[in-house]
This record gives structure tokens, C-alpha cells and sequence, in this order.
């Protein structure tokens, strides 16, 4: 839903379609870091943290499972990301329309090829589903809140889960070699994503959520057990 604030008497007829016509472009652009900073850990692993608007938290999480933690703009390149020999690459959350973000979409394609391990949150899990060849869609109810229940379809369990997206991942778009691993409880739309042809998985809502939930937290402990299967097959 869009608005507008003024401080004149508008014109209603010839606002409407300006209003309605509105949309926010180039917002991970506005919101990701400019350089790369690097956090050292404890040496368990070596992770690159793709900036497209990251949450603190998740860093911190990061950080507290004792991974040296890479933190590279959203303009970084698969080649840069890559140069710093990571164990895995974490997609951080973000603002806007996911598939607006062509360029890091080519870019996350040559990680996907790259078979390293991928844990996406939010923007991130949209932006790794695009680039598997699903799809995205505005939703008309947008999940807001710390309250938003997600069905793991695998168990059956419902955990509370903190969420802020307005787009989703379609369900049936998804490739061979993906399916669907959450849903949202109250409309059935796509809230995880696992890949069974490349080592990543994604989640829609945010496990590092702080002063949320933290119902999920397990998924960060999936994604340092995916960097140590790895490790060893190497």
C-alpha cells in the first residue's frame, strides 16, 4: 500500500495514479556497506557475509560460532567473493524487489556453480531461489511482526518466526532439485527453500531475529554442519 504526506489540499483524482504508480528502486543500493570489513572469529570457519542491508544480528551469530566473518558490499563479484577462499557465503536480509538485483543475481549464479555452501535470510533467500531459476512475486499481505508462524514440512513442527518482507518466493516455481521446506501457517506461501544439487538452503523469515523469537536458531548450527561436510568431502 502506498501513501502520500502533504501539507497542501491534494488532488485526489490526479494523485491517485501518481501514488499507486510508486515504487522503490535500488534499495539494497542505498543500504549496503561501501567496503569490505573483516571480523576475526576463533578459525572454525571462514565465512563471507553478502551485504544487500545485513541486520547486526546476524553477524553476531556468525561470530559467536566462532567463524571469521568477511562482510562484502551487494556490488561485490562472485570472483572477489570467492578470492577469499570462504568454507561459506551467508545472503543477508535486504530491502525492495528482489528481482531488481540483477547484477548480484548473475553473481550468485556463479556461486551456485561454484558448489560452496549458501545459507540465505530473507532478501537472500529470494535472491538464491532467482537465482535457480524460480520466481518471485509482490504479495498482497506483506508478513510483518515477530509472530508469524512457518511450518518446517519435513517434521510438521511450527515455529514462531520474526518477519518484514512484502515479496515471496512461488511455491510451484521452483526447479528440479529444490522443494519448498517451510511454509507460512496462515496463507501457505514459501518461507525455506532447500537445494539438493548444490549445498545451500534458505529461509524467508529471520532466525537471528533479536528481541524475536529464536525458535530457529538451529539453522545456523545446519549451516556450520553443511560447511564441515563439505570441508571433509574436499
Amino acid at each position: 500500500m502506498n501513501a502520500r504526506i502533504t501539507m497542501e489540499k491534494p488532488d485526489a483524482a490526479a494523485l491517485l495514479p501518481e501514488i499507486k504508480a510508486y515504487k522503490i528502486k535500488d534499495a539494497v543500493k542505498t543500504v549496503t556497506s561501501q567496503e569490505v570489513v573483516i571480523h576475526e572469529g576463533k578459525g572454525n570457519h571462514r565465512v563471507v557475509l553478502w551485504d544487500f542491508g545485513a541486520k547486526e544480528n546476524i553477524e553476531k551469530c556468525l561470530l559467536n560460532y566462532g567463524c571469521e566473518v568477511i562482510c562484502v558490499p551487494s556490488f561485490a563479484t562472485a570472483e572477489q567473493i570467492l578470492s577469499y577462499e570462504p568454507e561459506g557465503v551467508m545472503l543477508s536480509n535486504g530491502p525492495g524487489d528482489p528481482a531488481e538485483n540483477v547484477e548480484v543475481i548473475e553473481e550468485l549464479k556463479k556461486l551456485c556453480a561454484a558448489k560452496i555452501p549458501i545459507m540465505g535470510i530473507c532478501l537472500g533467500h529470494q535472491l538464491l531461489a532467482l537465482a535457480n531459476g524460480a520466481k518471485t512475486e509482490k504479495m498482497k499481505y506483506g508478513h510483518r511482526g515477530a509472530n508469524q508462524p512457518a511450518v518446517e514440512l519435513a517434521t510438521g513442527k511450527v515455529f514462531i518466526t520474526s518477519q518484514n518482507h512484502g515479496y515471496a518466493v512461488i511455491n510451484d516455481s521452483l526447479p528440479a532439485g529444490a522443494e519448498v521446506s517451510f511454509i507460512n501457517a496462515n496463507d501457505g506461501t514459501c518461507e525455506g527453500v532447500n537445494y539438493h544439487n548444490i549445498p545451500a538452503f534458505s529461509v524467508q523469515f529471520h532466525p537471528e531475529a533479536c528481541g524475536g523469537p529464536l525458535d530457529t536458531m538451529f539453522l545456523f548450527e545446519k549451516f556450520m554442519t553443511r560447511m564441515e561436510e563439505e570441508k571433509t568431502c574436499r
